[in-house]
């Protein structure tokens, strides 16, 4: 199949290669609900040495610069109790935490999670944590530039390889919320 996006050399639809992805997200695609259908999201085989931006565009597209997201998870604390939420925002943004997160989250104080948080509690890497297969109960902040694409490259739950996901599918997530000024510039 080729890819929706980029340059790829192995793309296929993500029910076809459950063994290639973490088990979250296996377990997310195999019981998607959306009204996008699973087929349309598309794991691409990437190597995790050409990882950094440059590299990565460089060798599978430079219009992949544009159509790539980042999922982050933060922390929202308010009186002793601490939420967990996922933020997806365009890659060339960063999360607005302390002011559209924190008064998403109605919390009086947000960061970022630790890396052994955000990794232990979603079961995927680090550098490669998706919003597909998230716990149930998180909220998941979606900025309304990522929605509007046709496809977004976003990871997969591990360093190789990386999902292509329509844009209204990161709407049709458990717990989405899709957000104007998410991801400031």
């Amino acid at each position: 199949m080729r890819a929706p996006i980029g340059h790829f050399d192995h793309a296929v639809p993500a029910p076809d290669c459950l063994d290639e992805l973490t088990r979250p997200v296996a377990d997310a695609v195999r019981g998607w609900r959306g009204a996008t259908p699973a087929e349309q999201i598309v794991h691409v085989d990437t190597n995790p040495e050409w990882a950094d931006t440059a590299t990565f565009v460089e060798h599978y597209g430079k219009e992949l610069l544009d159509r790539s997201a980042n999922c982050v998870v933060v922390a929202g604390k308010r009186g002793g109790e601490t939420t967990l939420a996922a933020c997806v925002v365009l890659s060339a943004t960063r999360v607005d935490v302390n002011g559209v997160v924190r008064r998403q989250l109605g919390a009086r104080k947000a960061s970022f999670a630790p890396t052994d948080t955000a990794t232990g509690e979603t079961g995927m890497e680090y550098g490669g944590i998706t919003p597909i297969g998230l716990p149930a109960e998180w909220p998941v902040l979606v900025d309304a530039a990522v929605v509007a694409l046709p496809y977004v490259l976003v990871g997969s739950g591990r360093r190789r390889g990386k999902l292509l996901v329509p844009g209204a599918a990161f709407a049709e997530l458990p717990n989405a919320v899709v957000l104007e000024g998410l991801g400031l510039v």
